[in-house]
């Protein structure tokens, strides 16, 4: 991933991006991808359902190979919950924008997860 997504704005690209999520100049591709992500992840019930549905299906991947059946029901629970969050937030997965964002989704996810059990910013001006 060393390359940012289209739709991102970054300082060479001239458009003005959300203030939350800015880019900075020691930020990275990998959090300008992350910052897309959230972009399209506003709804507070999106985001529980993507921070159930995201590890089920990273999850099942494992499962699978353990017991194909829960893997399964992992896999597609996973991917009902978060098909649910996206017609609450009213937009479409971002991955049907650029696959590529199939990885950023748990990216995003341990992101959220760590500023959550630390309290920490993923920035120091990120006010999130």
């Amino acid at each position: 991933m060393n390359e940012t997504p289209q739709d991102v704005s970054s300082p060479e690209s001239g458009d003005a991006p959300e203030a939350e999520n800015a880019p900075t100049e020691n930020q990275g591709p990998v959090q300008n991808w992350i910052d897309r992500y959230h972009a399209d992840h506003k709804h507070p019930l999106n985001h529980v359902t993507h921070f159930i549905g995201i590890p089920a299906i990273v999850i099942s991947l494992f499962v699978f190979f353990i017991d194909w059946r829960w893997g399964v029901g992992l896999f597609v629970g996973g991917w009902i919950l978060q098909f649910i969050g996206h017609g609450i937030e009213g937009n479409k997965p971002s991955f049907m924008k650029d696959p590529r964002f199939l990885l950023v989704g748990p990216l995003f996810i341990l992101q959220q997860g760590f500023q959550k059990l630390t309290g920490r910013s993923k920035r120091p001006d990120s006010h999130s």
